[in-house]
């Protein structure tokens, strides 16, 4: 409690911090703040590179998830602490930003952490510490340009993307299926792509996943999959040269905003009734079936009478279609979505050059599949897999993929992976570290070490000598002048990335070592935690 005396002499109190808060200053609070840091980094060190091991989390409700997605696992776990929370959005911003990397970021915030505790019991201050990171991180990010590797792509040439997709997706458990499933990936982004602009909106990929069938089997349609079928078993299960007429009206008699009654008291009258609402049933059929559609897509039910008729009528149609999917078969048929019968004209019908109802398995599972419309600028991304733990995984390490893909074509620029990206920035980091004169020098030493602790965490998950296999390597990359010797984690018997088409995007790799940079900073400048203390 801090006392002050106004100019009559009497005491009143500026901080009351008795009981209601609890509070830790100086070195103490940064070492506690660095040490939770650190706890969350731990965690995720050993799902890194292609040898990292997944992790099982369940959910309070007892749903359970096996990934070694970065972003995922920090997501699901439940952590209190402010300075982990800290590393959960460090983690999800370089989702958001780049889609991949996740992991990587974290371990080397988790890292820097740690060097920065050795600088800090020397007696070295924490914002000249965050300084020297600074100037550091800036080197690195000019020397990955510097050693960047730009290239060309065509729609007809996509071996460098592919590579590029399949890097990511050796780390995850669809690893054995990398070629097909990065092909996948690159074909659908380039399918939605806008090229001339750089520009890929991955909306207009929609990743269905359904248990059955083999992780082979997955599929790119270039069309939408629906999870749907037709709302009558008797209704055809194929059309060809559709025409779509997408509905967020009901099939149904309108109901009045108001509270009503219908008093019904005669036979008459309920005969009436039935008569009116057939009537307006036979309406809204004709108006679809003189609109010129063949197929109706409607987001909402529609009752079995109005199901009849359709049949009747010989108009297929298929009911609670979900917002989203609408939208994406507006897009992609060329249709417009119409809130209202009497606005559906020809004009606004989609059209698909086959519709078809395909079935799964032994089960009466049964999926729509719409097939060579007019805009093929939505594709569907059709996941088979054992079980349900497998398709979530492989969605995920998809959109990792989807993202690496979207990143080249707005990037045309990437790294060699392995750690020979971290190695050789670390030797730039250390050599430029000798000719700053102040006490940044010793933060910038730091930050070249940290560097050197995502290949050691490769090395080391991979079952090497982790120091002698970084020390072995770095000392070729000084000896050769060659930028691209990594880490050897799939023992193929050379450490030079190029030869083993390990590639990371250039964009991906300079966000991680500045988002990382840009947090360690923050988590170093506090000095003082004041928290309501536990009752």
């Amino acid at each position: 409690m801090a006392l002050a005396f106004d100019e009559y002499g009497r005491p009143f109190i500026i901080i009351r911090d008795q009981e209601s808060k609890a509070r830790v200053r100086g070195l103490d609070a940064q070492k506690a703040n660095i040490m939770a840091a650190k706890a969350v980094a731990r965690v995720l060190r050993t799902s890194l590179g292609p040898n990292g091991m997944d992790k099982m989390l369940q959910s309070p409700d007892g749903d359970v998830t096996i990934t070694n997605d970065g972003a995922t696992i920090l997501e699901q776990m439940e952590i209190e602490n402010q300075i982990g929370k800290l590393m959960v959005e460090l983690s999800r911003s370089q989702d958001y930003e780049i889609g991949d990397g996740t992991t990587g970021v974290v371990v080397l915030a988790g890292a820097l952490l740690e060097q920065a505790e050795v600088l800090l019991e020397r007696g070295i201050h924490p914002i000249r510490v965050a300084e020297g990171y600074e100037m550091a991180s800036k080197l690195a990010v000019d020397h990955l340009t510097h050693i960047g590797h730009k290239f060309d792509f065509s729609p007809d040439n996509i071996e460098p993307l592919v590579q590029t997709c399949m890097t990511t997706l050796s780390s995850k458990i669809v690893g054995r299926c990398k070629r097909q499933l990065a092909e996948i990936a690159v074909k659908a982004v380039l399918a939605v792509a806008d090229l001339e602009r750089s520009d890929v909106n991955l909306d207009l990929i929609k990743v269905e996943g359904k248990v059955g069938g083999r992780l082979e089997d997955t599929e790119l349609v270039y069309g939408i999959v629906v999870d749907k079928d037709m709302s009558h078993p008797q209704m055809p299960k194929e059309i060809k040269n559709a025409k779509i007429a997408i509905l967020t009206c009901p099939f149904e008699p309108p109901k009045p905003k108001t509270k009503h009654k219908v008093d019904i008291d005669s036979v008459e009258k309920f005969e009436a009734l039935q008569a009116a609402e057939k009537t307006y049933f036979n309406d809204m059929v004709r108006q679809c079936k003189d609109a010129g559609a063949t197929l109706v897509i409607c987001q909402w039910g529609f009752d079995d009478e109005a199901n009849h008729l359709l049949m009747h009528e010989n108009l297929p149609a298929v009911r609670w279609v979900g917002g989203v999917e609408l939208e994406l078969i507006a897009i992609a048929t060329g249709g417009r979505i119409v809130p209202r019968f009497q606005e559906l004209t020809s004009d606004k019908l989609g059209k698909a050059g086959l519709v078809r109802e395909k079935g799964f398995g032994t089960t009466k599972d049964r999926m729509l599949y719409i097939e060579q419309c007019a805009n093929s600028r939505a594709v569907t991304i059709f996941i088979r897999g054992g079980n349900k733990m497998m398709i979530e995984e492989t969605k995920r390490s998809l959109h990792d993929a989807l993202c690496v893909a979207r990143n080249l074509i707005r990037d045309k620029a990437i790294v060699y992976g392995g750690g020979a990206a971290e190695i050789a920035c670390s030797l730039a980091v250390e050599a430029a570290a000798d000719k700053i004169s102040g006490v940044e020098q010793y933060a910038m030493r730091a930050f070249a070490d940290a560097l050197d602790m995502v290949p050691m965490a490769l090395a080391e998950n991979s079952g090497l000598q982790p120091i002698n296999t970084l020390t072995a390597v770095k000392a070729q990359q000084v000896k050769e002048q060659n930028p691209h010797l990594g880490i050897d984690c799939n023992d193929v018997g050379t450490n030079d990335m190029r030869e083993q088409n390990v590639f990371e995007t250039l964009i991906g790799k300079k966000q991680q070592v500045l988002l990382a940079t840009q947090v360690v900073k923050m988590i170093l400048k506090i000095d003082d935690v004041i928290s309501p203390s536990a009752f």
